[in-house]
């Protein structure tokens, strides 16, 4: 029988973040942010437009919460590291884009991007810290 064995809990932590950052990233959208746009001044295409937009970030974040669980068990890390340099690019460029757009269109509400962009650096920090964690190569049996 064969053990199921955490082989980086840095990715574990990750997983279990994402997974939780996507219920309260929707959570957040249906209770407080989206009912907003039911205001009768913004067409209804637009209003599809940014629902969706948003729960593109919410399923996204499950999925890279999925990823990082299933790739916190896997024997061969070295192997995997290349998906969490993606990950953590994915998110670099979330945070660069939100702050972006945060100073270009309303430079007086950078301070209400600082919970996510605190978030977004503990993710990545901690992505960063499982990919540079050392490896023993998993030996191989062989048969004879």
């Amino acid at each position: 029988m064969s053990v199921i064995k955490i082989r980086n809990y840095y990715y574990l932590i990750v997983g279990f973040l994402a997974i939780l950052f996507a219920v309260t990233h929707a959570w957040n959208g249906q209770s407080v942010e989206l009912p907003t746009l039911d205001i009768k001044a913004i067409p209804m295409d637009t209003q599809t437009v940014l629902t969706y937009v948003w729960h593109i970030i919410t399923a996204e974040n499950l999925v890279f919460g999925i990823a990082f669980l299933y790739m916190s068990f896997q024997p061969e890390q070295l192997k995997i590291r290349i998906a969490a340099w993606i990950i953590a690019a994915i998110l670099i460029v979330r945070l660069i884009v939100i702050l972006g757009v945060t100073v270009l269109l309303n430079v007086s509400a950078l301070m209400d991007t600082v919970v996510d962009s605190i978030a977004i650096v503990i993710y990545v920090a901690l992505i960063i810290l499982g990919t540079n964690k050392k490896y023993t190569k998993v030996k191989q049996a062989t048969v004879t």
